[in-house]
C-alpha cells in the first residue's frame, strides 16, 4: 500500500491558513465514490481512534485537509483491501509519519517464469500466499462452500477478495466453518439481484446486457452499503449500557 501524507498537504508541506479544507459532508461524499458503505458516523469514529486529526472551526465544526482524506482513505482502503484491524493501521501511519518502511513490509518476490504465464487463476499454494491463508484454512474454505477450485485445483484470481476477507477473520479467531453464514446470506441476495436483472437479460442484446452490467454493480453496491449499515447499527447496540 502506498505511503500516505501525514498532517501535510498534497505539497508536502505543512498546512496553512489558506489549504483548502472540507466539511464533514464534503468529504463523504469525495470518499462514497470508492468507498459507498461510508458513513458520518465512519469517519467520526476514526478521528476518536486518533487516525486522523482535522481542524476544529471555533463553533466546533470539523474541517479536513487533503492530507486528512488521504489518511482516510489509507485506513478504509486497509481494513477493505486487507482486512488489518484498527491498532496494525494506526502503527502503519505512526510509521510512515515517521517516514519508516511499514512494519514486516518487504518488496515482493519476482515470479518465476512459469507464473507470469497464466494471472487468471492460482495454484492453491499461489492461492494460499496471495490471500494470506494458511493450507488448512484455505482447505476448510474449499470444503464448506466459500471457494470452489477448477478441475485442475486452481483458484481463480478474482476470488481473492474472498479469501483474504476469509484470512482476517481467522486472525480474529473465525473459523472458514463459521462463515457458512455469509455464502447462505449472499446466495440468498444474489438470487434477488437475478430475479430484477432477468428480465433485462432476456433481451439477448449487447445494449441489453450492458443495462443488465451497469444495473448488477448499483444493486451490488446498494446491497454492500445495506449489509454494513444494519451489521454496524447492530454493533452499535452491542455496545450500549
Amino acid at each position: 500500500m502506498n505511503a500516505v501524507p501525514s498532517r501535510a498537504d498534497a505539497s508536502g508541506e505543512p498546512d496553512g491558513p489558506h489549504t483548502p479544507r472540507l466539511t464533514i459532508g464534503e468529504v463523504l461524499t469525495v470518499l462514497r465514490e470508492d468507498f459507498p458503505d461510508v458513513t458520518i458516523s465512519k469517519i467520526r469514529y476514526l478521528e476518536s481512534e486518533d487516525l486522523v486529526h482535522p481542524q476544529r472551526t471555533p463553533s466546533g465544526y470539523r474541517k479536513f485537509s487533503s492530507a486528512d482524506v488521504a489518511r482516510l482513505r489509507y485506513v478504509l482502503a486497509a481494513q477493505r483491501d486487507q482486512y488489518l484491524p484498527l491498532r496494525v493501521i494506526k502503527e502503519h501511519l505512526a510509521a510512515l509519519d515517521r517516514g519508516e518502511p511499514l512494519p514486516g513490509s518487504a518488496p515482493p518476490a519476482a515470479p518465476p517464469p512459469e507464473e507470469e504465464a497464466d494471472t487468471s487463476s492460482l495454484t492453491s499454494e499461489q492461492f494460499a500466499r496471495a490471500s494470506g491463508l494458511e493450507a488448512g484454512q484455505l482447505a476448510d474454505c474449499v470444503q464448506f462452500g466459500l471457494l470452489t477450485p477448477d478441475a485442475d485445483g486452481r483458484h481463480p484470481a478474482t476470488d481473492l477478495p474472498i479469501a483474504r476477507a476469509a484470512a482476517g477473520l481467522a486472525r480474529h479467531g473465525i473459523e472458514p466453518r463459521h462463515l457458512r453464514v455469509y455464502q447462505n446470506g449472499a446466495e440468498r441476495e444474489a438470487g434477488l439481484v437475478e430475479q430484477l436483472v432477468a428480465p433485462v437479460l432476456r433481451a439477448r442484446s449487447e445494449e441489453a446486457r450492458n443495462r443488465a452490467t451497469e444495473k448488477l454493480r448499483e444493486l451490488a453496491a446498494l446491497s454492500a452499503q445495506l449489509h454494513g449499515a444494519l451489521l454496524e447499527a447492530r454493533l452499535r447496540d452491542l455496545l450500549r449500557p
